[in-house]
């Protein structure tokens, strides 16, 4: 069997850590690219200086057309996906997924249909499930797939949720990642060349159902889309379910239920700035009627005021209560689910 061409690698919270630590254990440059999604927003990113710095392996953030090559990092920049086609990185300022652009799935669902069998998939430290899908179906096409071991991850969000969805091949500390990645792509030398899929794409049910990009999703649901509005489709991949909706913003189940969480705290905030605006609109207007009675109309001005500020506090109580968050990854997982979090 040939050796792995394409290294891919997902990260989240603590990853500047771990991505620096697992550059500095690649005694020598991998005879592969390795491509890189740290969840960095649209904020700058020294994240390639950072990693050439702390190893032999020199670093650089993707650019749009670029060939990959072998013994280069190459890490998606702040507020683009990168994704790999015919064996180039194409850059994106698509729909985020799963609250996130660049996005681990996006680049580890194309790496898997570009590579098949040839690409290994990493999942470092972070939060939610971002990487699991992606993870997925690099397995489900002969890929090989690594998670860090949760317990000894900073944050294990995201390698435990792997770890649940996917029959990953290794579950190790960060330490020893990088010895295994050396030995798993071995001697292979030379310019990296995309292989042809083993795993043929999903075929749509039957029922109505559409195919995006790959996966199978239902017809529009009766739950809209946290960014934009839109109705959301419904699809399973493996144990997982996930929703998009027309545009392209696309959640797991725990992502999307931590989104209309944002979305309803949002909403909550913003009628909360608005009694307060009130409370305050009506002191004014007491304050010009006077001190008179009800005929100035000051004491009717000052109750409302009053009203507002009652009220708002009342809603500021309720947003600030605990709320049940669901657990990224199944009960019962062989790692256990994190404690729920407000």
């Amino acid at each position: 069997m040939a050796s792995p061409s394409i290294v891919v690698i997902g990260a989240s919270a603590g990853g500047v850590t771990a991505l620096s630590s697992l550059a500095a254990g690649l005694t020598t440059p991998l005879p592969a690219p390795i491509l890189i999604v740290l969840h960095v927003g649209a904020l700058p990113s020294e994240l390639p200086a950072l990693l050439s710095a702390a190893g032999v392996t020199p670093a650089k953030h993707g650019q749009d057309g670029e060939a990959i090559r072998p013994g280069q990092i190459y890490v998606a920049p702040p507020d683009r996906h990168m994704i790999i086609v015919d064996g180039h990185i194409r850059l994106t300022r698509g729909p985020k997924e799963n609250w996130a652009r660049p996005a681990i799935d996006q680049l580890f669902r194309s790496a898997a249909e570009a590579f098949g069998p040839a690409v290994i998939g990493v999942i470092l430290t972070g939060n939610l499930n971002d990487g699991s899908a992606g993870l997925y179906e690099i397995k489900r096409r002969g890929g090989i797939t690594i998670v860090q071991d949760p317990e000894h991850a900073a944050h294990p969000d995201m390698p435990m949720s792997a770890a649940a969805q996917v029959d990953v091949d290794y579950c190790l500390p960060l330490a020893e990642i990088p010895s295994l990645l050396a030995r798993l792509v071995g001697g292979k030398e030379g310019v990296v060349t995309a292989r042809p899929n083993e795993a043929p794409r999903q075929q749509a049910r039957g029922n109505g159902a559409d195919l995006m990009e790959g996966e199978v999703f239902d017809r529009p649901i009766t739950i809209t889309c946290p960014d934009c509005g839109g109705a959301l489709r419904r699809a399973e991949v493996g144990s997982m379910v996930r929703y998009a909706c027309h545009i392209g913003h696309t959640y797991t189940a725990e992502v999307m239920a931590a989104a209309q969480f944002d979305d309803m705290e949002k909403v909550m905030r913003s009628a909360e700035r608005i009694l307060n605006e009130r409370a305050e609109f009506c002191r004014q207007m007491a304050e010009r009627s006077g001190s008179g009675g009800k005929a100035s109309g000051g004491e009717v001005w000052r109750a409302a005021s009053q009203e507002a500020l009652d009220r708002a506090y009342t809603l500021r109580d309720f947003i600030e209560q605990d709320w049940i968050s669901p657990p990224v990854t199944a009960p019962g997982d062989r790692y256990g689910s994190p404690e729920p979090q407000a």
